[in-house]
């Protein structure tokens, strides 16, 4: 089976990555996107050493370099009582053990180096104000359907379109599993933060079923604010307006130095929380899944975008060696990314539970990495850090 052409369902990092992966391979794509313009939501995210190897493949890689903020350290902090309970130093070491370096980023300027090399690729063109409704397949074609009549045909469809996956749901029909985690996101000039809290690194402050984290953006001229907290609510997958008042009533017996960052912004974005459970196939026929249709996580290792970048290298590399048997192509590319995504999920899950410790696994918590070396913190992150396009097909264990 000859691939000529590709549907990308979704205009997000992940889609956009997969739309250039598969040009590189001499694919058409055609790229859908509901909203009337491609475009970025949120604030900053983190990229870790995996995700630059990611962007280099694809092409990338200097333009992120760019507009990123390298870090000079990870930090984890006790936000009851104001004590360091980790550091990963992130400078000459980390970047030499890894052959990338750690970053922050606004989400909009990696979308934007991403969406400037696909903008320049002329194999890509873009349908916005999209929405799809459903998804066929027949021996010979896969096509999508809109809201508004329109259907779209090609040889192959990957669905980057998200938690509420049309894609995935015609492919699967299983259900996000909302977390009853709730994240409120927001940006402080770098005029309003605390000076002594103005730090070249992702500082968590970890507290008991709550935490809170900041980085710098735009070379310190913004820095971005993350809380995170247990709702006492039933909650709905979902993004909406927050509100100063929910969110300190969340942190409570807080140390005064984090807890005055929730006064500074003004005004905060609200994000309901859902994952879902790791399956064992998500190829069927001409379709695939990729990013947050296939393996939605939460924040807590900050690799969900990561983790679409990696998938869509993996994806291009794939229908690389096998150009003429596509389900081979996907079949191999979910035998690579379901593991490694369902790893990450599971230690991100483990991860939150370390970090909004309370009582004596708080105690435990603050014990886990005394007297540790930095190599051996290097040695504990070779299997998500170590990750490249030359080792990515191996399926070997980092």
């Amino acid at each position: 089976m000859n691939t000529q052409s590709a549907i990308v369902v979704g205009g997000g990092i992940g889609g956009l990555a997969a739309a250039l992966a598969l040009t590189r391979q001499g694919i058409r794509v055609q790229l859908l996107e509901q909203a009337a313009h491609i475009g970025e939501i949120g604030a900053g995210i983190q990229l870790g050493p995996n995700a630059f190897a990611a962007l280099d493949a694809l092409g990338v890689g200097h333009v992120a370099r760019q507009r990123a903020v390298f870090t000079d350290h990870i930090i984890m902090m006790d936000a009851v009582d104001n004590r360091e309970v980790v550091r990963i130093e992130t400078g000459k070491a980390f970047q030499e053990r890894f052959n990338g370096p750690y970053a922050v980023i606004h989400r909009a300027d990696i979308h934007g180096a991403i969406l400037e090399g696909v903008q320049h690729d002329p194999l890509i063109s873009f349908h916005t104000s999209t929405h799809i409704m459903g998804f066929a397949q027949t021996d010979d074609y896969a096509e999508v359907s809109d809201d508004k009549g329109n259907t779209y045909r090609a040889d192959i469809v990957v669905g980057c379109d998200g938690v509420k996956s049309v894609v995935r749901q015609s492919l699967i029909g299983d259900p996000p599993r909302v977390t009853g985690h709730v994240v409120y996101r927001a940006v402080v000039e770098r005029e309003n933060m605390p000076e002594d809290l103005r730090i070249n690194a992702p500082v968590l402050w970890a507290g008991p079923r709550c935490h809170l984290v900041h980085y710098p953006l735009r070379g310190g001229a913004q820095y971005n604010l993350v809380v995170t907290f247990h709702s006492r609510d039933q909650e709905e997958w979902g993004v909406r307006d927050g509100s100063k008042q929910e969110v300190l009533s969340y942190f409570q017996g807080i140390h005064a130095r984090p807890r005055q960052l929730l006064d500074r912004p003004t005004s905060w974005r609200r994000w309901a929380t859902a994952d879902r459970e790791p399956v064992d196939q998500w190829s069927y026929g001409r379709a695939t899944i990729l990013g947050d249709a296939a393996h939605p996580m939460s924040q807590y290792m900050a690799q969900g975008a990561c983790m679409a970048l990696e998938d869509a290298v993996t994806l291009g590399l794939a229908v690389a060696q096998h150009k003429d048997d596509l389900r081979a192509a996907f079949k191999l590319y979910e035998s690579l990314r379901i593991p490694r995504s369902a790893r990450v999920l599971w230690s991100t899950r483990e991860m939150g539970r370390i970090y909004h410790a309370q009582g004596v696994e708080r105690a435990v918590r603050n014990s886990l990495w005394q007297g540790r070396s930095q190599q051996s913190f290097y040695d504990a992150l070779q299997w998500l850090y170590g990750w490249n396009a030359d080792n990515c097909m191996s399926g070997i264990r980092l």
